[in-house]
């Protein structure tokens, strides 16, 4: 496998429980190393605009609204096969669907507050790393 850079959030759900140094340790235990990282409080807009894939989709608004209600954190995650290595290690959407020792099994509070957003293709990593990040800021 290549190594891969993905694109990370961890939610405002787990940064308001102070689980950001827990779900760091994960990343980096599986091999994961941040190689950008910086909390922001989203706006509306950059919600919006983030998830505008999800438009159209009936859960659109609580999830901006969810992710703009407190800070989150943005990472740029590097390592062997990243991509899929940091879905593994979130675990499925839908926490009571998550593989033990999975971020989400452990954390998540529900489906929609589920602690971690991770990548799910080469191409959408590209484009959420740039939404966040300057190449400047990728200092791995």
């Amino acid at each position: 496998m290549a190594i891969e850079r993905t694109f990370s959030i961890i939610k405002p759900d787990a940064v308001r429980r102070n689980l950001i140094g827990k779900i760091l340790t994960k990343f980096e235990e599986a091999g994961l190393r941040p190689i950008a990282l910086k909390k922001i409080h989203m706006t509306r807009a950059q919600a919006e605009g983030f998830y505008a894939v999800h438009k159209e989709r009936p859960f659109f608004g609580e999830l901006v609204e969810q992710m703009i209600a407190s800070p989150v954190v943005v990472q740029v995650l590097e390592g062997e096969g990243a991509i899929l290595k940091n879905r593994e290690i979130m675990g499925a959407t839908n926490p009571a669907n998550a593989a033990e020792g999975t971020i989400r099994k452990e954390f998540a509070l529900s489906v929609g507050e589920n602690s971690v957003h991770g990548s799910d293709a080469p191409e959408t990593a590209a484009q959420e790393i740039k939404y966040f990040f300057t190449d400047e800021e990728l200092v791995g």
